[in-house]
């Protein structure tokens, strides 16, 4: 039997910074330590945030750290498109068998609509849709078009669903009452981030998804449209968010943790093995490459609560 096959799925939309690379080193060492695969897809479904040349400096940053890959990407292979803005017809298929199951239906509330109503929120603020759309009239859509171009979302059942995380544990999510009828596609035409990683990790053969735990909430919308469409859900790994000294969390407009920056003081090993120490690898934050981490791999070392930074560390 081979080994998983893992991916990078960076959104070019600015230079990598520490909490990326922390994810992209988890996503490459528990996919390599059980000799698997890498391929890099480029999320750049917003083109407009997200221009190529981001999409080249990420690729060659990866590179320069030891983080590579086996397809995606410019390399190209056997499962492209790997640039999501080049996407929209593979998504369109998906999308109109969800239409054809009777669960798409457009959507006229606006997001300030939205956080203001009485609709529930979640813990971390996020909206549980209150169905506002759902039931409305061919004529009331009809109306409503008139002078608002509609999103699209697909309705969920009230039902609960379980995974086990590989780093997080067990997770359980009632998808009515934890997130309501959700996105598929924007005004815009734009398909929603749901749908669009769902479909290409499953046509690019990815059998482990390793990202960060702020996207932990979107894992059972995700299992949802894998059973719809009739696809094998890959296994699961949210790894702890990495925060500044400060407990805020880093972005790409954090300049200081940007690899623009790190690049003009570390050298690529100080810097793996910086954050190999971070997160529970090793036991001193001393230069390491990625291929000296890969023997006692194990996920049961890893933090399962938000990393800080070390004041000085970087």
């Amino acid at each position: 039997m081979s080994g998983p096959v893992g991916r990078f799925a960076p959104s070019p939309s600015g230079r990598l910074h520490l909490g990326n690379l922390a994810c992209s080193l988890l996503a490459w060492l528990s996919a390599k330590s059980q000799g698997g695969r890498i391929v890099l897809r480029i999320e750049d479904l917003d083109a407009a945030r997200c221009p190529r040349v981001y999409a080249d400096q990420l690729e060659e940053d990866l590179r320069w750290l030891g983080l590579v890959w086996d397809e995606g990407g410019s390399d190209g292979g056997p499962n492209g498109p790997y640039y999501q803005s080049e996407c929209a017809p593979i998504y369109l298929e998906s999308y109109h068998k969800l239409e054809e199951m009777g669960l798409v239906y457009p959507c006229f509330c606006s997001r300030a609509q939205l956080h203001a109503a009485s609709a529930p929120h979640t813990s971390d603020g996020n909206v549980v849709y209150p169905g506002t759309c759902r039931n409305l009239t061919p004529a009331q859509i009809a109306e409503k078009s008139r002078t608002k171009a509609p999103a699209w979302r697909v309705k969920v059942p009230d039902e609960e669903v379980t995974f086990t995380d590989l780093c997080m544990g067990e997770h359980r999510e009632n998808l009515l009452t934890g997130c309501g009828d959700f996105y598929l596609r924007r005004a815009d035409g734009v398909f929603a981030y749901q749908l669009a990683v769902v479909v290409d990790d499953a046509r690019m053969g990815v059998t482990q998804v390793v990202r960060g735990a702020d996207l932990l909430s979107s894992t059972a919308r995700q299992i949802y449209l894998y059973r719809l469409l009739g696809l094998t859900p890959p296994a699961f790994a949210h790894c702890p968010l990495l925060l500044d000294v400060d407990g805020r969390r880093l972005s790409k407009r954090d300049g200081d943790q940007s690899l623009e920056n790190l690049r003009s003081r570390y050298t690529a090993p100080e810097i793996i093995g910086k954050l190999a120490y971070l997160y529970g690898l090793q036991p001193e934050p001393v230069p390491r490459t990625p291929e000296s981490l890969l023997d006692g791999f194990d996920w049961a070392k890893v933090p399962k609560q938000d990393v800080c930074l070390e004041p000085g560390l970087f």
